[in-house]
C-alpha cells in the first residue's frame, strides 16, 4: 500500500511540475514505472478529480484548487493576508512573500510576485532556509537543537559562491538577525538578487514562527534597503494583528461550543 501511495504521489508531482499536459507514456518513461501501472494510477487520480485527461495528456484537476483553499484556511491565510502582500508589493516595488516554520519545515505559504518571479522564488517548501532571508528569520527564532535538526535534514548546500555553508558562520549571522530583527541575504540564494525579511511579531511569550520578505534585483537593493525594511515591518505588524484576531475568534468559537 505504501508503495502504491508513493507512486501515485510521484505521478501527481510529475504532472504538477510540467508546463503542459503530460501523456501517460511520457510519465511512465520519466518515472520508470510500467505503462500499465501509470494508467492505473492516472485512472484513480482522474476519478477523484486530482487530474484531468486532455487531448494532449494529463493535467491537474479541479480538486486541486479546493485542496489549496483548504490548506490556506488551515494556515489562516485569508484574503486579508494576500491583500497585505499585494499592498507591500505596490509600496515596495518588490516581490513579497509570507513564510512559516512548522513541524520541522520551512515553507513559503503565499506570495505576490511578477512572472517570472525575481530570483525564481515560488510558494512551497523551502529546503534552503540557510540561504534565504525568510529562512534566517525563522531559524533565528528556533532553539539551537531544533535549528540543527532542520539543517542536518536539509543540508547546507552551496547554491552560489556567497551561500553560508558553515554552521558556525550561520549561528553568528542568526545572532545578528535576532538582535536587529531583520535578515538580509545578498546573492546567497540566487545570483543578482537580494532579499530582506522581518519576523511577524509573536504573541506574548511566543517565538516568531512567521515572516514576511521581499526580493529585488541586486542593483536596486542598496538604495532601497531602508524602504524595503520599513514596508516589511509595517506589513508584519498588520499580519500580527490579523493573527491575534484569528486566535480571538478561535477562542470565542471554542467557548461557545463548550
Amino acid at each position: 500500500m505504501s508503495q502504491s501511495v508513493d507512486r501515485a504521489l510521484d505521478v501527481l508531482d510529475a504532472v504538477s511540475a510540467a508546463s503542459a499536459p503530460v501523456p501517460a507514456k511520457v510519465l511512465a518513461r520519466q518515472l520508470g514505472y510500467s505503462l500499465s501501472t501509470v494508467y492505473e494510477i492516472l485512472g484513480t487520480l482522474t476519478a477523484r478529480g486530482h487530474l484531468v485527461r486532455t487531448p494532449g495528456g494529463y493535467a491537474l484537476g479541479y480538486r486541486v484548487p479546493a485542496l489549496h483553499q483548504a490548506f490556506q484556511r488551515q494556515m489562516q491565510l485569508d484574503d486579508a493576508v494576500h491583500a497585505l502582500l499585494l499592498r507591500a508589493r505596490r509600496e515596495a516595488g518588490a516581490d513579497t512573500y509570507f513564510s512559516t516554520y512548522r513541524d520541522g519545515a520551512i515553507a513559503v505559504l503565499a506570495g505576490n510576485a511578477a512572472v517570472p518571479s525575481t530570483g525564481g522564488f515560488t510558494v512551497g517548501r523551502d529546503l534552503d532556509g540557510h540561504a534565504t532571508a525568510h529562512g534566517k528569520v525563522l531559524l533565528s527564532a528556533l532553539p539551537r537543537a531544533a535549528r540543527m535538526r532542520y539543517l542536518t535534514g536539509t543540508g547546507m548546500r552551496a547554491i552560489t559562491p556567497r551561500t553560508i555553508t558553515s554552521p558556525a558562520r550561520l549561528d553568528a549571522e542568526l545572532l545578528r538577525v535576532r538582535r536587529e530583527g531583520v535578515a538580509v541575504e545578498v546573492e546567497e540564494c540566487a545570483p543578482g538578487v537580494a532579499c530582506v525579511a522581518v519576523p511577524v511579531p509573536a504573541a506574548a511569550g511566543g517565538r516568531a514562527m512567521t515572516a514576511v520578505s521581499a526580493a529585488v534585483p541586486l542593483e536596486d537593493f542598496h538604495r532601497r534597503r531602508a524602504q524595503l525594511t520599513g514596508t516589511l515591518r509595517h506589513v508584519a505588524a498588520e499580519a500580527a494583528k490579523l493573527a491575534a484576531r484569528h486566535r480571538g475568534a478561535g477562542a470565542a468559537s471554542t467557548a461557545s461550543g463548550g
